[in-house]
């Protein structure tokens, strides 16, 4: 930048800070505030580049959504200083709109060619107003936020409008229903300032402002990929540091989650009545400012809007500072939180924006890049209703109006469904919010970034990146104590199960066989297995979790999906050979619905009635619930009522936030995985548990998961068996980008299976070992480290397989029993619940199922 005379003469802060946005460097947060001050030939500088940015990234267009308005209740349990949208319950004035009220405003705006439904409301009315409560109770919902589903449902239905959904603060368990019928979802941050909830300031009575609760809202649809609006509110009291700090956190969420669609800097507009009707409106240059900050902090892909009616007389002006979207414009309702401040006629708007040099275009309320890639950004109900008013380049289609779209077309068989209707059931569907945490999360999301799949699970061979535990001469007497108290029936604590997973050299000997000394006494000499069968019923999956190499895209050549035909096939195969299982796991395929998992069950059941389905996974239960729109126990009593008998625990990986958000990037939080175990056995369906380790995982985390294990066992005793997964790195990204360890060393592995026979002792009392991922030699060692079950036989093993095992996918049942009997112990089959089988009552006869090169059955 050619620093002009006037510029020349500014403070030297904002000179420096001018030109480093100019120049394109990364700004501070000092230097964007400094930025927020600009005004005369500052500003005008500063709206140039942030105009040229705009340009580059989004060319001459200039967007808005054709929406209508509905205000679907006015009551919320905040009281913010500036509002006139929220009021108290008034006289006859129903609480809510009634379907019928929302279905009149729908079809007035789908006449008038509008494609989007804004929903806006209180945050949670009814726990502060009886009203609310009564109002919801007599209609049959519990919360405002099942109601609001019921009402987006009946708008997609009946008129085919978009849901644009502002509820305001969601957990993460309302996000994942509430994506279910919506193109989109919003929430404005405001402001980064805790300082502005103090008694006199803008969010005193509003504890929903609290930033640290709104950013949490933020990040969990970003983990559940949700197109998301959200933005600032300029001037309501912060300061010019605390606003650029609100942008930055909204950069953060953007750069972190990919979700954030687009950013809105609103001016304050002061409004009679309310506590702040006296206080200052911002300048015209200081949104312009704001707006142009907001253009060169946030990353280019994100869109930025301002609403023309809140500054009518500054048009062209606010196209000049950077924007590249108008927001919603309604022909049909008004802004009803700014009801003062009408609509800009469609024509008007146009015509100034052509003035400003940029044309207007229509767009959906989510935005033509996620419609083009609708995975995993729209849920598999809302792709039809979105794709009937999109165009080829993912903008609305210019004067198509929306008509009533089912979920799913009559004429095209249901995926998981009986009809071709929405399932108008309860929202909150079964997943709690994740714990947010810190530490580990850094590197991976600089290499990752917002990219999906990684890869899965495989024993080390140790390595320069592999753990070192140096070996010692003898056992240190700290060591020889905890091992004598755990042989006396005493469980170690997490710190003294921390200090055995450190042991090496004679110390580790020790710990092996004090834990097969453990082994002997709680469970005898015996060794199990099950004959079994995998049934991986399909590979599709989006979820992206960065360790899984089993997963598909819908398109890739190696994606397969099973019929329920082709599942109860593989069932009745593995019945006919002579085994009493069959585990059932797939994919988190978009299109399933969630009547597909009961439709599974029901198709085995039918053909095998006598097999025992031990089938779904948490993260499955959690999409199964939340598709259906039900609590994780309602899915969990229909699947036992469809044929369920006990479900695994997998997808436990590390119970740990900060180590799952590397994995998965937070997709299934440890409380939801608790969650759903404890539902389950609550209603007697057992499951095992699980802990795959090796990673990116300390010791410190594997003693914490132990014993997080321990206690759910004592107040749940669903546990059936602890099984120790070794990391399978060779094909895993997470591995291949160098961001995880090559697996453990087999050291650590006869580690964790020896501490977790002393510290679940008592309360888990059976550990299994994972062939497939140890192989037959590592298994006889384990068997004499404190391990007491060899699995299942598998009969086709995939997902180890994929990540790069290469201990086979399937072993007889005398192969099993010969790895028990060269232990010096005595086989034995099982049943999944750990009841015995005796030998001379069974009969093996194994098919050879063919799979292809590729891992597809």
């Amino acid at each position: 930048m050619t620093t002009s005379a006037p510029l020349r003469d500014l403070p030297s802060p904002l000179r420096r800070a001018l030109a480093r946005a100019d120049a394109g460097k990364t700004l501070t947060v000092a230097e964007a505030a400094e930025l927020l001050t600009a005004e005369g030939a500052a500003l005008d500088a500063l709206t140039t580049t942030a105009a040229r940015i705009r340009d580059a990234a989004h060319g001459s267009r200039i967007t808005y959504s054709r929406k209508v308005f509905v205000p679907l209740t006015h009551l919320c349990r905040d009281a913010c200083g500036y509002c006139t949208f929220a009021w108290p319950p008034q006289g006859d004035v129903a609480p809510y709109l009634s379907v019928e009220q929302v279905l009149a405003i729908a079809r007035a705006g789908a006449a008038a060619g509008c494609k989007e439904a804004l929903f806006t409301l209180g945050d949670k009315p009814e726990q502060r107003y009886p009203a609310a409560r009564e109002w919801l109770a007599t209609r049959g919902y519990a919360t405002t936020l099942e109601y609001l589903r019921a009402a987006a449902i009946a708008v997609i239905e009946e008129t085919g409008l978009l849901p644009h959904l502002n509820p305001g603060v969601l957990t993460w368990r309302d996000l994942a229903a509430l994506k279910q019928v919506s193109a989109s979802m919003g929430l404005m941050l405001e402001s980064a300032s805790p300082r502005l909830l103090v008694k006199g300031e803008a969010h005193w009575q509003a504890p929903d402002k609290d930033p640290a609760v709104r950013l949490r809202t933020l990040e969990d649809a970003g983990r559940l990929s949700v197109p998301f609006t959200s933005g600032i509110l300029l001037g309501i009291g912060e300061t010019v540091m605390e606003r650029a700090a609100a942008l930055f956190a909204l950069r953060d969420v953007a750069r972190r989650y990919g979700g954030l669609q687009e950013v809105i800097v609103q001016p304050f507009r002061a409004k009679a009545d309310t506590a702040m009707r006296a206080h200052r409106e911002p300048t015209a240059d200081a949104l312009l400012a704001a707006i142009a900050v907001a253009r060169i902090v946030l990353p280019t892909r994100v869109h930025l809007q301002a609403p023309p009616n809140l500054s009518p007389d500054d048009v062209e002006r606010i196209v000049g500072a950077g924007i590249d979207d108008w927001g919603g414009v309604s022909p049909v309702t008004p802004d009803h939180v700014n009801p003062e401040r009408p609509w800009p006629h469609l024509d008007e708007l146009a015509a100034r924006t052509a003035a400003a040099g940029y044309r207007l275009a229509e767009r959906l309320c989510v935005y033509p890049e996620y419609v083009a890639r609708p995975d995993p950004w729209l849920s598999g109900r809302m792709r039809r209703p979105v794709a009937a008013l999109a165009g080829p380049d993912g903008l609305a289609v210019p004067g198509r109006r929306p008509t009533g779209v089912a979920w799913q077309d009559p004429d095209t068989p249901v995926v998981g469904g009986d009809d071709g209707r929405w399932r108008d059931a309860p929202a909150g569907a079964g997943v709690v919010a994740p714990a947010r945490g810190t530490g580990l999360r850094a590197d991976a999301d600089a290499v990752y970034g917002d990219t999906g799949l990684i890869a899965a699970e495989t024993l080390g061979s140790g390595g320069p990146r592999e753990r070192a535990v140096a070996p010692r001469s003898r056992v240190r007497a700290e060591v020889a104590a905890i091992l004598r108290a755990a042989a006396a029936g005493r469980a170690p604590t997490e710190a003294h199960a921390l200090v055995l997973l450190d042991a090496a050299g004679p110390e580790l000997a020790a710990l092996c066989a004090t834990a097969d000394e453990v082994r002997a006494a709680r469970v005898g000499d015996v060794v199990t297995y099950v004959v079994n069968r995998n049934v991986n019923f399909t590979n599709v999956c989006y979820t992206g979790c960065r360790f899984c190499a089993f997963a598909q895209r819908r398109d890739d050549p190696d994606a397969y999906t099973l019929s329920l035909a082709q599942v109860a096939d593989r069932a009745q195969e593995a019945w006919d050979a002579g085994a009493t299982e069959i585990c059932m796991q797939g994919g988190i395929h978009p299109d399933f619905g969630g009547d597909h998992y009961l439709a599974l069950l029901r198709a085995v059941k039918q053909r095998v009635p006598d097999i025992h389905v031990h089938a779904f996974s948490p993260m499955e239960v959690v999409n199964g619930a939340a598709r259906l729109g039900v609590e994780i126990g309602e899915f969990l009593a229909r699947a036992k009522d469809a044929g369920l008998g006990t479900i695994p625990g997998t997808a436990a990986e590390i119970l740990d936030d900060d180590v799952r958000w590397v994995l998965t990037k937070g997709k299934l939080p440890t409380d939801a995985w608790i969650e759903v175990v404890t539902a389950a056995h609550r209603l007697s369906i057992r499951s095992s548990s699980t802990m795959m380790f090796g990673h990116v995982d300390e010791p410190r985390h594997w003693a914490a998961h132990l014993h997080l294990l321990r206690r759910l066992q004592q107040r749940t005793g669903g546990f059936t068996e602890f099984v120790p997964l070794p990391f399978v790195h060779r094909q895993a990204p997470i591995y291949l980008a160098g961001h995880a360890r090559p697996g453990p060393g087999f050291d650590d592995v006869l580690r964790v299976h020896a501490v977790a026979r002393l510290v679940l002792q008592g309360a888990i009392d059976n550990v299994q070992l994972s062939w497939v991922k140890v192989g037959l030699e590592g298994a006889d060692a384990l068997l004499r480290a404190g391990a007491n079950d060899l699995g299942g036989t598998l009969m086709d093993e995939t997902i180890s397989r994929m990540a790069g095992s290469d201990h086979g996918v399937r072993q007889d049942p005398e192969t099993l029993r010969d790895i028990a009997r060269a232990a010096g112990r005595t086989p034995a089959e099982r049943t999944t619940d750990y009841g015995r089988i005796e030998p001379d009552g069974i009969r093996y006869r194994f098919p050879r199922p063919t799979v292809a090169a590729n891992g597809r059955p």
